[in-house]
């Protein structure tokens, strides 16, 4: 599993307590304020809609998604997945194909939209600093890999998945447009100039710790934990140059049970109502093309649909085919 997450208990949470019937549609994602926001957004008017009960679970395992589609015991129904993720386990025959008879595509953003799958939100990855304790900000993925300019821990993700080598990569050098296939032998020689000076988050509420204590005053973090970090009042500063995109996506494992009512579910929390108010809440961005005008005017220009200049998107297809190897070298980096 790409993310770790520690659950507070929350209504989202403590939900999964509760037993499943055969009318029950099953939700899992990856716990914390995010799925508390989707439970506001989506389940919770899902419920008002139809009748039907959503109970909460997570977080996402990769592996236990598999093993319930191999033993044919699918006890979810919808899953929260990184986009990369889902466009693999289509392949591999994990997932049911969407009915966009159903869900509406038309204006889902196309970046986050395969036949398994459909955008649940997306994100960037952005140079995020406390300008409170340092005497500047890094602007520049360059500027994050330059110790000396900028001495200091520097915060980034741990988990292999899209951001971390495409910012190696781009810290040296290599022009956006040219970035696939990743180079990884001159992204782990970049990331070696540096790995002292990183210290890891395994997820979002960590990262905000790492920044607003100062362990790391500045990192790689997502646009929206930057958001929320500057609403508690912390002094601090978000660089979107080059800012590298990558989605969580919703997907149905074969042989879910309540089939019909995924659909339903991921029809309602992909429209424009519902993306835009998931947005709100979150601070990452809708995939409904018509979600941004349904949104506070402040808040939408914070988001990294507003912020394409010079906008970096990690491709999910190579990610895909790529993510068990990619992953291997990885930890064995880490690990050293």
């Amino acid at each position: 599993m790409n993310r770790i997450f520690v659950l507070a208990a929350t209504a989202a949470t403590i939900a999964t307590a509760m037993p499943a019937t055969a009318a029950d549609l099953v939700f899992s994602s990856w716990g914390g304020t995010t799925q508390d926001a989707q439970k506001a957004a989506w389940a919770d008017k899902f419920t008002e809609k139809t009748g039907i009960n959503v109970l909460q679970d997570g977080p996402t395992d990769y592996g236990k998604l598999k093993a319930m589609v191999e033993a044919n015991a699918v006890t979810w129904d919808v899953v929260d997945v990184e986009g990369d993720y889902a466009a693999q386990a289509g392949k591999k025959g994990l997932l049911e194909k969407l009915d966009f008879s159903i869900i509406d595509k038309s204006k889902l953003d196309p970046r986050f939209v395969t036949d398994y799958s459909v955008g649940s939100f997306y994100y960037s990855f952005v140079i995020g600093c406390n300008k409170d304790v340092v005497d500047a900000c890094p602007k520049t993925w360059a500027d994050l890999f330059d110790t000396e300019k900028f001495p200091g821990k520097r915060a980034f993700y741990k988990w292999s998945a899209p951001g971390v080598i495409e910012a190696a990569l781009l810290a040296d050098g290599v022009p956006s447009d040219e970035l696939y296939p990743l180079d990884l032998d001159r992204a782990f020689k970049k990331l070696d100039t540096i790995k002292g000076d990183i210290i890891w988050w395994s997820g979002g509420a960590q990262s905000q710790q790492l920044l607003a204590s100062a362990e790391a005053p500045f990192g790689s973090l997502w646009n929206g934990r930057m958001t929320a970090l500057a609403q508690t009042g912390v002094g601090v500063e978000t660089s979107w140059e080059q800012n590298i995109t990558a989605a969580d996506s919703l997907v149905v494992p074969k042989g879910a049970k309540n089939k019909e009512a995924a659909m339903q579910f991921i029809a309602l929390a992909t429209s424009a109502e519902a993306q835009a108010e998931l947005a709100n809440l979150t601070g990452y961005a809708p995939i409904n093309l018509d979600s941004p005008e349904l949104m506070d005017a402040e808040l939408a220009k914070t988001l990294p649909d507003a912020q394409t200049v010079s906008q970096v998107n990690a491709d999910m297809n190579y990610w895909a085919e790529n993510r068990d190897a990619i992953g291997e070298r990885w930890y064995a980096w880490q690990a050293k």
